[in-house]
């Protein structure tokens, strides 16, 4: 690789790392502003802070707020988004992970009622929002943790009737082709618009979905372009999108992640496109990836403890 595009590539990456669904800047920023769990000498401060939160059934009693940062806290006073409304449903029930900030149960329910007004849709199929306390969880993501994050399938909601065994075993679809280089014929005009009504709204920090999707968007898009800056190409996300909302206002503890570079992100999209298509060869010399150290109990914000109680 000649030193141009291998420049061009790594600026490329550090832009990506300020999508990345673990948000590392947010865990760096929460540490410098939350204490943690960890200097409070709490009796279950050295367990998996996935095995307390995984086992909560409930969400916890008090105002709504969330603590910390998305991939690093938990939530405080949840709402539970209904199995079932006029545009939408939730998938996976078995998981108990339709509970979130109540900014986020609002901003669902607000984008099915635009999905249902799409051709074929008749609202959305709702997949993971967090657990009842939000925090990490047993098996899944890195984030989700402060109810503020929620998985959209891209899958067209067509029945709204489905029971609770249908929604185990239903699945989404993808919409990729080459790894996530371009979409598949399942796209749909349809897709833009809902995705395009997501990223509108001014609750939405970002939108993670697989790079050939953005790519797509940009060249079909029209008019006002700015809603194009929160689509973020990310690693998967083809057979759902993920919204990512900013922190409401007035939430202490709550940590926002940086905000995407300005701009609408396309180059940068069709940059990470030409990356998977023409991928460079693996760096012999590279240190072999370290293990994620799981996150324990003493590694989350103070106000973790109470919301336990």
């Amino acid at each position: 690789m000649t030193l141009r595009p291998l420049i061009a590539l790594s600026a490329l990456m550090l832009a990506l790392a300020a999508c990345s669904d673990g948000t590392p800047q947010s865990e760096a920023q929460a540490s410098a502003i939350l204490p943690t769990i960890g200097t409070s000498g709490h009796s279950q401060s050295n367990t998996p802070a996935k095995q307390i939160f995984g086992a909560e059934r409930v969400a916890s009693v008090g105002a709504p707020a969330p603590f910390g940062s998305y991939s690093k806290g938990c939530v405080a006073g949840a709402a539970q988004l209904a199995e079932t409304g006029p545009t939408w449903q939730a998938m996976r029930l078995s998981r108990n992970r339709n509970w979130a900030h109540p900014a986020t149960v609002d901003y669902v329910k607000d984008l099915s009622r635009k999905a249902a007004q799409q051709p074929g849709w008749n609202g959305l199929y709702v997949g993971d929002l967090s657990q009842p306390r939000g925090g990490p969880m047993l098996t899944g993501h890195a984030s989700h943790q402060i109810g503020l994050d929620a998985d959209i399938w891209l899958r067209p909601a067509d029945n709204l009737t489905l029971s609770v065994a249908q929604r185990e075993s239903i699945s989404s679809i993808s919409l990729r082709r080459e790894r996530g280089a371009f979409v598949n014929d399942n796209w749909t005009r349809q897709h833009h618009e809902i995705l395009k009504a997501a990223a509108s709204d001014p609750r939405v920090a970002r939108i993670f979905i697989f790079p050939g999707a953005k790519v797509k968007m940009c060249k079909d898009a029209t008019g006002d372009r700015s809603w194009l800056n929160k689509i973020r190409p990310w690693y998967g996300h083809h057979y759902h999108f993920h919204v990512r909302l900013a922190c409401p206002a007035g939430a202490q503890g709550c940590v926002n992640q940086a905000p995407p570079p300005p701009g609408d992100g396309c180059a940068d999209a069709e940059a990470w496109v030409q990356t998977i298509l023409n991928p460079p060869p693996p760096d012999p010399n590279a240190p072999p990836a370290r293990p994620r150290r799981q996150i324990l109990l003493a590694d989350l914000p103070q106000q973790c403890a109470n919301v336990l109680q």
